[in-house]
């Protein structure tokens, strides 16, 4: 045992536990020695009650002391029944210290840690109210500045919305390259060719649409707009193609560049020239290329046309047979297999349009000059085709032509009558010359309401520059030459018919 003067209550302290042994021996107490008060209740020797000892066991269950004060060893009650002068237990010598009038010694256990002595413990809700009221302190030394949790809580929201947005963003960058490399890369291989037709004036997205049905490419969005993007299309050729699927965009484009077309099913037809339209929708008809009543219809109807600017400038007269007589050049043609009466007339008057351009730069200037219209030099040249083998009687028959109509003569050519008629005639009688027609012109004047048939570019250009010459008459020598005999007067003109009467009889 050890005895320490620390502060505490005196008595022994065991240094195996905080009790403290008591300085007096039973029955005699430390306040009968030194005459102290003793408190109340108090057990006294003859057995009256007293306040149990710290750490005797029985009293405060906790083992913490009651408010009253415990019992000290040598007998003096601590709390508030002691001595006026301290709250504390003194020591004999501090009490003889300060009996003497002395300083008060400083207690050398006040800065010793709280351990060895009994103590007071609060209880739970005390616990709480205080950290209740130090939480309340800090919170308004703090400020309105809310806690780091708070900081902490009200920062997530607005990192997690930026990776949420960041997360839209790559997903839909993501899908958006994904449909571009999808769309744009060429479709599964196939040895097996496709045809398409890349119509005439077909815009890029059309001409895209027709490769994405044929099965060449995977979007025809994607690809059209590639197309804009460098610069290709309009170099396109129209025209039948045969491409297999797999192929990439640049070899599809360099095909449809280059034009590298495949022969499709065509049509072949010739028109000889001096062919009427009756001759040629028999020969259409013959040669399976067209019906003969259809292309017939289709000539009667010029205003459905879209192949020649001059068709539109053929006059209403309603004693032409047939408002396309002549304007039909004949040629030989290929069209496609399938294609109708009204492609196959629309195609001869193109043609015709490509033979006038052909012309000197100043027919249309001559034509002018001679106050001809298209119309009526057409109608000269169907003339002069009916009329004329040899292309080196040609200008000479239109001079011919020329000269009766400047001096009001009639033409009388048997070539008109012909056609009235509907029918050749090697030879026609004089009631044939009789016939009541706007094409007969034995008996009208000037030239007939239209062409007789379909006239050659070489009768064309004769009509146009007739030769310059006197004459008025001519007549075949039927000596199988095909020649004829010109002459000025009529005189001479029967000598030439006597002459070729003589050719005959041979």
């Amino acid at each position: 045992m050890e005895r320490e003067n620390d502060g505490a209550p005196n008595g022994w302290r065991s240094i195996y536990s905080d009790d403290r042994n008591r300085d007096s021996k039973p029955g005699k107490t430390e306040p009968e020695e030194a005459g102290g008060v003793r408190p109340e209740g108090e057990r006294t020797e003859a057995g009256t009650e007293s306040e149990p000892a710290f750490g005797s066991g029985s009293g405060s269950e906790s083992g913490i002391r009651p408010e009253s004060g415990f019992r000290s060893a040598s007998g003096s009650e601590s709390g508030a029944g002691f001595g006026a002068e301290s709250e504390e237990p003194l020591s004999r010598l501090e009490r003889g210290r300060r009996a003497k009038g002395g300083e008060p010694r400083p207690d050398p256990g006040a800065d010793r840690p709280d351990i060895g002595y009994p103590r007071e413990f609060p209880s739970a809700s005390q616990e709480e109210e205080a950290r209740r009221r130090k939480a309340s302190a800090e919170e308004e030394e703090r400020g309105s500045a809310p806690p780091p949790s708070a900081r902490r809580k009200k920062g997530r929201p607005l990192l997690w919305s930026f990776f949420i947005a960041l997360g839209i963003v790559i997903i839909a960058l993501s899908s958006g390259l994904f449909y571009l490399w999808n769309g744009l890369r060429p479709p599964k291989a196939s040895a097996t060719p496709v045809r398409f037709t890349i119509e005439k004036g077909m815009r890029a997205s059309q001409m895209a649409e027709e490769l994405e049905q044929a099965g060449l490419i995977r979007n025809a969005f994607l690809f059209g707009a590639w197309l804009k993007l460098k610069n290709e299309g309009s170099r396109f050729q129209a025209g039948d193609y045969e491409m297999t699927p797999g192929m990439t965009r640049e070899e599809i484009v360099a095909k449809l560049n280059a034009g590298d077309t495949i022969a499709a099913e065509t049509i072949r037809f010739t028109i000889p020239e001096g062919y009427t339209v009756v001759q040629m929708a028999d020969r259409l008809a013959k040669e399976g290329a067209a019906d003969k009543n259809k292309f017939l219809q289709a000539v009667a109807k010029p205003e459905q046309l879209t192949g020649s600017i001059w068709t539109k400038l053929i006059p209403k007269d309603a004693g032409i047979q047939y408002p396309l007589e002549g304007y039909l050049f004949p040629d030989t043609y290929e069209l496609k297999k399938g294609s109708t009466e009204v492609d196959i007339v629309n195609r001869m008057v193109t043609e015709l349009d490509l033979k006038l351009n052909q012309l000197p730069d100043d027919w249309q200037t001559t034509m002018q000059e001679r106050n001809l219209t298209l119309h009526q030099l057409l109608t000269i040249a169907s003339l002069v085709e009916r009329e004329v083998v040899l292309d080196e009687e040609r200008p000479i028959v239109a001079s011919v032509i020329k000269n009766r109509l400047d001096k009001k003569m009639p033409l009388q050519i048997d070539a008109t009558i012909q056609y009235a008629l509907g029918k050749q005639k090697e030879k026609l009688t004089n009631e044939d010359t009789k016939l009541d027609s706007p094409y007969n012109t034995y008996l009208h004047p000037g030239l007939p309401p239209g062409p007789i048939a379909s006239p050659s570019y070489k009768s064309i250009e004769a009509a146009l520059y007739p030769a310059d010459t006197e004459y008025l008459y001519y007549v075949t020598k039927k000596d199988g030459s095909n020649q004829h005999l010109f002459a000025i007067t009529y005189k001479q003109h029967q000598k030439n018919i006597a002459a070729s009467e003589k050719n005959v009889k041979k």
